[in-house]
């Protein structure tokens, strides 16, 4: 059984949660779809629970990118570095040094899209979809970085698959988001409740408009 834990940002309450849950449902071997644990409240302990897993594959997502491509066009997220430093110290090498993609048994799991990790597929078709594919046909794609759980089919024979974001969701839903796939294949998506309060206000210390930004995610699931 492999658990799927998409953009965590450090909310290691929910971490715990989640992994509680894939335990008791089988899991033994972990993917990591990156936005780990940078400029968050729980840096290091996050990467610390994360390295204990067996069985882990890791995705490099957008954040861990911007540890040494910082987004100089995202004038508020460049705002936000200059307020606090990533937390994850001497890893920060390692986390840009990660795999921007894997493939295993005709699915391909990247972080945003097989084009881009900052570019990410909506729950309803679009015109960009045959774009972000690059040229990616007849298989199943996961990816996450829109914190929204779906499963929908893209064009040109693809599965779209996004399991969720385990530490800050988006789709109206505050419980925690994964999923699972089994040894047959399938994937099950699911939803584990956490301390939500207690997120939200360790983002508060964080600080900042971007702590405060990230409080009322975690309260509201939603921006």
């Amino acid at each position: 059984m492999l658990a799927l834990l998409y953009d965590i940002h450090g909310n290691l309450v929910a971490l715990e949660e989640v992994l509680k849950d894939a335990e008791a449902a089988g899991t033994d071997a972990y993917l990591l779809g990156g936005d780990f644990a940078s400029w968050s409240p729980w840096p290091r302990e996050t990467l610390e629970r994360l390295r204990e897993l067996p069985n882990t594959t890791w995705i490099r997502g957008n954040g861990e990118r911007w540890l040494r491509e910082p987004p100089l066009d995202r004038p508020e997220v460049m705002a936000a570095f200059a307020e606090h430093n990533s937390g994850v110290g001497t890893d920060e090498g390692w986390l840009y040094s990660l795999q921007a993609q894997f493939e295993r048994d005709d699915v391909l799991y990247v972080h945003g899209s097989p084009l881009s990790d900052v570019e990410s597929f909506s729950t309803e078709p679009g015109e960009d979809d045959e774009r972000m594919l690059n040229g990616v046909r007849d298989k199943t794609v996961v990816f996450g970085h829109s914190h929204q759980q779906f499963r929908r089919p893209g064009p040109n024979g693809t599965t779209l698959i996004n399991p969720g974001s385990a530490g800050m969701p988006l789709d109206g839903d505050v419980r925690a988001a994964y999923a699972l796939r089994g040894d047959a294949g399938e994937f099950e998506f699911r939803r584990v409740e956490y301390d939500v309060e207690r997120a939200a206000q360790a983002w508060e210390k964080v600080g900042g408009p971007f702590g405060s930004m990230a409080a009322q995610r975690v309260r509201r699931g939603s921006d």
